[in-house]
């Protein structure tokens, strides 16, 4: 299956998008006749089978995630679809036009078929794989962060795992998700009791959240023919990233991770958590960094001097080598001025 990010980043700074919903989904799909019997049911009337591909058996995602791939081969270009939902994207109208004519030229020859009620032509911005995307930017779709505004404090495990799935999916939005969210997360743990124990901690992350997801936050699509810039920061709990980009001279976040620390990185003394920071980010940022240059900011000055301490230290060594194939700058920028990465740390 694709990767939602990635597909989100194919479109790019285009200003003209077109979105389609094949309809009745995998009932456009016909099954052999010696796959037929294996789709069988019983019912008081009898025993029945399919004749098209049916929803639930297991692979049928990515079955027809390959036919869309297949069929949309040519133009790749300018389309993509994530199972069944294809997107045309193009930079203006007048090549916008023959886009859209041969995708659904491909879609015709392939016997495939679109809900029109579904279908949105020639946009400015989009509602996509639950997101606004249009102008090079990138938001929460409207109707998720509400559902989100209106969410009830959880008293269940069940309930936090909903929560946090629901907010976990705009995680990219949230510097330090991960460190916000650690007070949530460990209610979830196999130790914990089914009922939860909602304590001050809990409840400041969950309106954490909450807030920082309801501030209507954007984000930039990359360009990949500019430089970018990762800022890192690590703290007791857990660490934090974000990729940025220079646009239009100003400094535009493009992605934030985090994640929290293991109990064994917890003990790591701080110029270790520094740089677990700076090699986990990286590496997690591999599809845009590798293969050019970039420049890595920290609010910890002795990073700057990776290259001579590597030898002092054999972690920091390991994590130094990991980092080979990557081409880029340390710059050291104070902490009160270090906000993006060291937010909510």
């Amino acid at each position: 299956m694709p990767q939602v990010n990635e597909l989100l980043e194919r479109l790019g700074k285009a200003h003209y998008i077109s979105t389609l919903d094949l309809t009745k989904g995998y009932w456009q799909i016909p099954l052999t006749p010696a796959s037929e019997s294996k789709t069988a049911f019983t019912t008081p009337f009898g025993l029945f089978q399919f004749n098209t591909m049916p929803f639930g058996l297991n692979g049928v995602a990515a079955t027809f995630q390959r036919l869309t791939d297949k069929v949309l081969q040519e133009h790749r270009e300018y389309a993509a679809a994530y199972i069944d939902d294809i997107v045309i994207f193009s930079e203006t109208w007048t090549e916008h036009l023959p886009h859209l004519k041969a995708v659904l030229g491909a879609l015709a020859t392939a016997k495939l078929t679109a809900n029109p009620s579904k279908c949105h032509f020639g946009q400015r911005e989009v509602s996509y794989l639950g997101y606004q995307v249009g102008w090079g930017r990138i938001k929460p779709q409207v109707d998720k962060v509400e559902a989100l505004r209106d969410y009830k404090a959880p008293t269940t495990k069940r309930q936090v795992c909903q929560f946090l799935a629901l907010a976990g999916y705009y995680r990219r939005f949230i510097p330090n998700f991960a460190t916000i969210a650690a007070p949530l997360t460990d209610l979830t743990q196999n130790t914990r009791p089914q009922r939860v124990q909602w304590t001050l901690q809990c409840e400041k992350a969950f309106r954490a959240l909450k807030h920082q997801l309801t501030q209507t936050p954007v984000l930039h699509q990359p360009d990949f023919t500019k430089p970018f810039i990762v800022q890192t920061d690590g703290s007791d709990r857990g660490l934090g990233a974000v990729l940025s980009q220079e646009q239009e001279g100003e400094e535009h976040p493009i992605l934030y991770l985090s994640r929290k620390l293991l109990p064994r990185e917890q003990q790591y003394a701080t110029i270790e958590k520094e740089a677990l920071a700076a090699k986990w980010a990286i590496e997690a940022l591999r599809y845009y960094l590798l293969g050019g240059t970039f420049t890595l900011i920290t609010d910890h000055a002795p990073l700057r001097w990776l290259q001579t301490m590597k030898e002092t230290n054999p972690r920091i060594m390991r994590w130094y080598l990991a980092l080979q194939p990557y081409k880029f700058e340390v710059c050291h920028r104070p902490g009160r001025a270090h906000n993006n990465a060291d937010f909510f740390l």
